[in-house]
């Protein structure tokens, strides 16, 4: 059974953004983890930004964290199944905007779930604060996911509307 592509140009495009999401992301773990912070837990930047070594057993911002030998699994298993409902959805979508967001999303998620599978936790090292605030550690892939989502939420709010609109 094969499944037909709304479109094709668009579907493989976006297939090499989501891959180049996990190079990126990948390679930036790697330069960060084993040659910028080799040796060092903290790099200070600026007053409000640091280079961290930061592992994330949970989901977004640390929840659910767990030590079991299971979650990485668990949590690698679902992130995975999510990056593929989502490759399906790419598969339906014309339009370019949608496409962008679930590329990035996908990237994101793929990369996150190679950590996972890899070292059993997520790796982040991106850290913004001001003085006793702390974001949580967030890494690549995690800008990723976060900006495809919100090209999907605009597109589902102010695309509809154009498209609506339009006669």
């Amino acid at each position: 059974m094969t499944m037909k592509l709304a479109n094709p140009k668009l579907f493989y495009a976006m297939s090499g953004l989501a891959a180049l999401v996990v190079l990126l992301d990948q390679f930036s773990k790697f330069a960060m983890f084993e040659w910028l912070l080799a040796g060092t837990l903290e790099i200070p930047v600026a007053p409000f930004f640091s280079l961290v070594e930061r592992y994330n057993t949970g989901i977004s911002f640390s929840l659910f964290a767990t030590d079991h030998d299971i979650g990485p699994w668990i949590f690698a298993a679902l992130a995975a199944a999510i990056a593929l409902g989502l490759l399906v959805w790419l598969s339906q979508t014309a339009e370019r905007l949608p496409a962008i967001g679930l590329a990035l999303v996908i990237g994101g998620a793929i990369g996150n779930v190679i950590d996972r599978v890899r070292i059993g936790a997520v790796m982040d090292f991106l850290l913004f604060y001001w003085r006793d605030w702390a974001w949580p550690a967030f890494n690549l892939a995690d800008s990723a996911i976060t900006v495809g989502v919100a090209l999907l939420i605009y597109d589902g709010v102010i695309g509809d509307r154009r498209r609506r609109a339009a006669p």
